[in-house]
């Protein structure tokens, strides 16, 4: 998800880098999948039904501008729906909606399917 994201976490790291804040995110960070993609501004559609619920990410250290996600990722009991995307959530009381982007193909789940990322599928960089 090379720059993907969203305006409201490109300000904040800009102010971050600029000595303005020292705040970080409210963890733990949550994946969410979409069945129709967001924008910088606007949140995607978000799945929903069955047992499907956002799911923690857990990063290594940024090397070289970029990090992925350390462990796999899994949805069970999911929905019948197409997911065609991920957006990344931290844990406030009103959730900050932090990144977002399209997955590389689509995936179609049948109702009690399981989704899975695994480890290292979901990259992360600012370049």
């Amino acid at each position: 998800m090379a720059d993907s994201l969203t305006n409201t976490a490109e300000n904040r790291a800009l102010d971050f880098l600029n000595g303005l804040t020292t705040t970080a995110p409210t963890t733990p960070l949550k994946v969410a999948l979409v069945t129709a993609n967001g924008t910088d501004s606007a949140a995607g559609t978000e799945a929903s039904g069955g047992g499907y619920a956002r799911q923690t990410l857990t990063v290594a250290a940024a090397v070289n501008g970029a990090t992925a996600n350390s462990a796999d990722l899994i949805w069970t009991n999911m929905p019948a729906t197409t997911v065609v995307g991920v957006e990344i959530w931290d844990s406030a009381g009103t959730p900050v909606r932090l990144w977002y982007g399209p997955l590389s193909a689509s995936r179609t789940t049948a109702a009690g399917d399981e989704l899975r990322l695994p480890a290292a599928s979901l990259t992360l960089s600012i370049q």
